[in-house]
């Protein structure tokens, strides 16, 4: 490409990223006849009975009772145990479970070769669990919160 090609394209270009800019913020906004000032004074004189009749009913769909199963989940999951300090100063470190496929093929060292089919297997990329020296990693939830995190849902 020549100097004047790339010239003329740069400018071109250029030309296109600047009329996207060119547009009216009134055009691409419209706004209506109330100003910001009117919502507002709308706002805090209450409105008509109906609307704050419908935003109660909206927020009494949000509203849900705590059951004493509940409160007392939450006060176990803050309760230090043995096993929380445990599990939170120490906390395991990932060991990702790697997944390998063994192709079809065929057996060898016996008077004849037999076919085996492709299987996959599962192993973890560390021999052993490893865990982290406190601070290492962000607070881990015990197994037995996670147990029972799971049966309440």
């Amino acid at each position: 490409m020549s100097f004047r090609n790339l010239t003329l394209a740069s400018l071109l270009g250029m030309g296109l990223a600047v009329s996207g800019c060119s547009t009216n913020v009134e055009e691409m906004l419209p706004h209506g006849d109330q100003t910001m000032a009117d919502f507002w004074q709308l706002g805090s004189e209450g409105g008509d009975d109906l609307s704050q009749q419908a935003l109660y009913d909206a927020r009494s769909e949000l509203r849900r009772p705590v059951s004493d199963g509940a409160l007392v989940e939450q006060r176990i999951r803050y309760t230090r145990t043995a096993a929380n300090e445990i599990y939170n100063t120490f906390g395991r470190l990932p060991n990702p479970d790697l997944v390998m496929f063994v192709f079809p093929h065929l057996t060898t060292g016996q008077p004849e070769a037999l076919p085996v089919p492709g299987y996959s297997t599962v192993f973890s990329l560390y021999s052993r669990p490893q865990y982290a020296l406190p601070g290492e990693t962000a607070r881990p939830v015990a197994p037995a919160a996670q147990a029972s995190n799971g049966r309440a849902r």
